[in-house]
């Protein structure tokens, strides 16, 4: 897959998709206007309908188009696009205003919320002018500090997105600062050939890992023609496992804010797909982000 646009012509051949929005906020109703005009969603908003009226008057959305659920309080609006979702009235959960801390602890509620003994990591799939291909970036917003143990969980939720997109077997390549494997000083370095090893045995299943490897070694042909690097992976992988969230968020805006790149984000591991962007993010970002859910759905 190269372009975004093959995604939403992907999407358009699945059937409509209901989200459920708490706390509706302006970039995200557009971002819902975009996705029903182009693959068929069907949003339900959960909030303050004067609000959510003045947006779509500003906007000349017309929001006979949308269900509204009328809810005043934030976090109840939170609870009840949730119960949504678990009702299967609505497909896909998507944050508005509200703090992705308040949303994050609503959806691991073990009661009410969508985990269901799963594990959660953040995806964020790129389009970037400068690649040959789309490339994902994975955990970027939830997992501060994986453990290997996460680690693994977190390729496994990579490796079932990339599936349901088509890929057969998508190349994971795991980020450090160097190719080379330097113990007790750089664990990333360790839990990259950790890793290798763990998929080369079939313990990662349906996908090929490599690492360490540095960024430019997962991303460049001639970097790793220059390094003399032996692998599947480098210089043509389809994620990056990111060491640790400050790696990994640093990475995310730098190739949104300084390498042109299109890009959705969501959140795996729940029981239904989460639309998790940051309330900066264009509305392009949000509907892309709604697109690549409705696919995962």
């Amino acid at each position: 897959m190269k372009t975004f646009d093959e995604l939403i012509s992907l999407a358009k051949k699945g059937k409509k998709k209901f989200v459920a929005v708490a706390d509706i906020e302006e970039e995200v109703l557009l971002a819902l206007e975009e996705a029903r005009k182009n693959i068929g969603v069907k949003g339900i908003l959960v909030g303050n309908v004067k609000a959510v009226e003045e947006i779509a008057k500003r906007n000349n959305i017309d929001l006979s188009d949308y269900e509204i659920v009328d809810e005043g309080d934030r976090e109840e609006a939170l609870r009840r696009s949730i119960a949504l979702v678990r009702e299967k009235k609505a497909d896909i959960l998507m944050k508005g205003l509200i703090h992705s801390s308040t949303f994050l602890k609503a959806v691991l509620d073990k009661d009410k919320g969508l985990v269901q003994g799963r594990f959660l990591s953040h995806f964020a799939f790129f389009e970037i002018p400068a690649y040959h291909k789309m490339l994902a970036l994975t955990d970027v917003a939830i997992n501060i500090a994986p453990s290997l143990d996460e680690k693994v969980k977190i390729i496994e939720n990579a490796v079932e997105i990339m599936l349901k997109l088509g890929y057969e077997k998508p190349l994971i390549a795991v980020l450090s600062a160097v190719e080379r494997v330097n113990p007790g000083k750089m664990p990333s370095t360790e839990d990259g050939a950790i890793l290798s090893k763990m998929a080369e045995r079939g313990q990662i299943k349906n996908c090929i890992v490599d690492g360490p490897l540095a960024f430019d070694n997962a991303i460049s042909e001639e970097s790793v023609r220059i390094k003399g690097i032996k692998s599947k992976v480098a210089g043509n992988a389809d994620v990056i496992l990111c060491p640790n969230i400050e790696c990994g968020n640093a990475l995310y805006k730098c190739l949104n804010e300084f390498a042109g790149a299109r890009c959705a984000a969501i959140v795996a591991g729940a029981s239904a797909p989460i639309v998790l962007t940051s309330r900066a993010d264009t509305h392009k970002t949000k509907f892309l982000s709604i697109v690549l859910a409705s696919i995962i759905s």
